[in-house]
This record gives structure tokens, C-alpha cells and sequence, in this order.
């Protein structure tokens, strides 16, 4: 009740950044110099559903077109079961275990051990991942994201409003975010089906959403430090490596097994824990990515702290379909560590934060 302008964003799960995505252009197309991306939800318990019966499902195309794709399907939650069918899939092209998909979710689920924002806080053993309750063939209950409630929020101003405030040793500059769209080639195969294609080509033309991002900075895939990776189920996060262009197509078994992934290794995903374990409220993940990287680009994510930072790359999808990649760097790297007031972080630390936790 402010009277400012605000408008409602709808994107399904990517709808946190989305709403990133068109505050961060109506202030670099000079229409605003501040603005709030803010993002939210409480769900119902229980896996996803679909709601409103009285009109057509937005998922209508996508998922008639996954029972094309796998007439025998077992019977599971529909997200799980397409995100599951696009890691068959994988298995079947390239030699995939899936034990590899069990590892993507222990690396997340050990990240989730130095985040207090995670909604769970319990590393589990590969055994224990794959002993779990069986959802699809391949994904066990603890490769999948929980039901969550929570909220982030994201101030973007421009250059001038930085400077007015003196946030330059807080501040950090978004090199490049881009969004795009499903095509008609979606209904190839069931990779493409979950966002393959979107993640990696945003025309029929070639022209990539991660490629586009990495070539308006002039940056490559080995020099991201870190990634907030969309892992709604631990078989997207594997497909997303070879998508975003960190492994070659079809190695990002082989990539996993290197411990490229984490801490000691080419790029660490997930520093938070990622929707698997940090928690998947949809309106809000796209902030809550935003939030980890911002925190870690500023060197104050404490114990899950990545070392010697430039680079930060972020990786938000929603089926039926939006994908938004975005790239971020410190705005004056190595001058300071957080805010340029030394009293706000003990007011943070002091106060209750009950929307903060996810």
C-alpha cells in the first residue's frame, strides 16, 4: 500500500528470478534507478499437484507429451516423474548410473550441514539416498526437493544510486541475465522436455541462453566459481552441467565422479544446498539463489564460504516453460567483506529472521 508501481510475476518455479529479470531491465533501460524483487510462498503439504480444475493445466502440452514419450511410466507425482524419465534417458544414451544422481543429492544434502537458511540440516550417506523411499526408478525421496515455505528479496538500484548510498563494498554488478523460453523442439525427448533446451538453446538459430550470457561478458564455464543451480531433483542438476556447458555431453557422470562439483574441484553447485535440501518455496528460490551468491561474492557466507570468488552463476527453470541464467561479480572485488555499515550484520544477527528460513 505504497503506491509505487508493482507488478505480479508468474513464471512457475522461476518465477523468483523473473521477477529479477525485469527489474534488473527496467533499471538498466534507465525507466527506474531502484527497485524490489521479491518472491514468496506457503504451500500445501505433500508433493506438487495440479490445481484448478474448472480451466486448461499451463502443463497441459508437457505433460500429454510425457505420456507420449513414456507409455509405461510408473505411477509418481507428475513432476518427479518427468524429471525422473529425463534421467532414464540419460542413463540409456550415455552409460549413467544412477548412483551419479545419489551423489549429486549427498553433495547437496553435505552443503545443507553450514547453512542455517536450509530447511534441512542432516548430511545422509550415498547408502542412505539410495536406500530411501523409491519415488521413480532412479530417484529416491531424498533426491527430491520438500514441500517449503519462505520468502527472499533482492534491492537492485543502478550505478549513481550505488555510489549515492556508499554501498560500493556491498554492492555486486549482474553482468549479464538472460531468459528464455520453451520452443517447439521441448517435445524432442524428455531432456528437452525438463528444460535441456531452454537452459542451452534459446532459437532454433543456435543463439544459447548460458552461451548468450558467457558471450556478452566474455567469460567461459571454467572461470564461475560458484553456481546456485536449479536441483529440484538431483537428475536436473546432472543434466544442467552439460547444458551449462561445464562437461562435455554425456560426461557429467564422469564429471561427478572427479568431484568437479564441490568444494576442491572445478566449480562448487550448490553451496547452500540447493532446492533439495535448502528448500523449494517456488515464488521465492529465484531470490534465494540471488541471496547465496550475493553472500558469497561479499565473502560472508561463513563456513560454506567458497575461496578466491570473481565470478557467480545462477540457474533458475520453470516447466511449461522459463529458464534465467545470470551472471554476477563483486562490484569492487577484495575491498571489503560485507557491508559498508559494521553495525548492520550484528543487528541482522541479533534480530528474529523467521522469513529467512526456509
Amino acid at each position: 500500500m505504497s503506491g509505487i508501481p508493482i507488478y505480479n510475476v508468474n513464471n512457475n518455479c522461476a518465477t523468483g528470478s523473473s521477477a529479477l529479470h525485469m527489474c534488473y531491465n527496467l533499471i538498466r533501460g534507465g525507466i527506474y534507478s531502484c527497485g524490489l524483487a521479491l518472491g514468496f510462498e506457503k504451500m500445501e503439504r505433500g508433493s506438487l499437484g495440479m490445481k484448478y480444475p474448472d480451466r486448461t493445466n499451463p502443463l497441459d502440452k508437457t505433460v500429454i507429451r510425457s505420456e507420449e514419450l513414456n507409455p509405461n511410466a510408473t505411477s509418481a507425482p507428475f513432476a518427479p516423474k518427468l524429471f525422473g524419465a529425463a534421467g532414464e534417458e540419460h542413463i540409456k544414451l550415455f552409460g549413467t548410473d544412477k548412483t551419479h544422481f545419489a551423489k549429486v543429492a549427498a553433495k547437496n544434502h553435505k552443503h545443507s550441514l553450514n547453512n542455517p537458511y536450509s530447511q534441512f540440516q542432516k548430511g545422509y550417506t550415498l547408502e542412505q539416498i539410495l536406500d530411501s523411499p523409491k519415488i521413480t526408478p532412479i530417484l529416491t525421496k531424498l533426491q527430491c526437493c520438500p514441500t517449503s515455505d519462505g520468502a527472499g528479496a533482492a534491492i537492485l538500484c543502478n550505478e549513481a544510486k550505488v555510489k549515492e548510498w556508499k554501498l560500493e563494498d556491498q554492492a555486486v554488478e549482474i553482468l549479464d541475465m538472460e531468459l528464455t523460453t520453451d520452443t517447439p523442439k521441448m517435445y524432442a525427448n524428455n531432456r528437452e522436455l525438463v528444460g535441456y533446451n531452454m537452459a542451452k538453446d534459446a532459437a532454433d538459430k543456435g543463439i544459447f541462453v548460458a552461451y548468450t550470457a558467457f558471450k556478452k561478458t566474455g567469460l567461459k564455464p571454467e572461470q564461475i566459481g560458484v553456481i546456485e543451480l536449479h536441483d529440484c531433483f538431483s537428475a536436473n542438476e546432472l543434466l544442467t552441467y552439460e547444458a551449462l556447458g561445464l562437461c562435455k555431453e554425456g560426461e557429467a557422470g564422469k564429471w561427478i565422479d572427479a568431484g568437479k562439483n564441490t568444494y576442491g574441484g572445478q566449480v562448487v553447485v550448490n553451496p547452500s544446498g540447493g532446492l533439495i535440501s535448502k528448500g523449494h518455496p517456488l515464488g521465492a528460490t529465484g531470490l534465494a539463489q540471488c541471496a547465496e551468491l550475493n553472500w558469497q561474492l561479499r565473502g560472508i557466507a561463513d563456513k560454506r564460504q567458497v575461496p578466491n570468488l570473481t565470478y557467480a552463476l545462477q540457474h533458475n527453470l520453470g516447466l511449461g516453460g522459463a529458464c534465467v541464467v545470470a551472471i554476477y561479480k563483486k562490484y569492487r572485488p577484495g575491498v571489503s567483506k560485507g557491508t559498508s555499515d559494521p553495525t548492520v550484520l550484528e543487528k541482522l544477527e541479533k534480530a528474529e529472521q523467521p522469513a529467512a528460513k526456509l
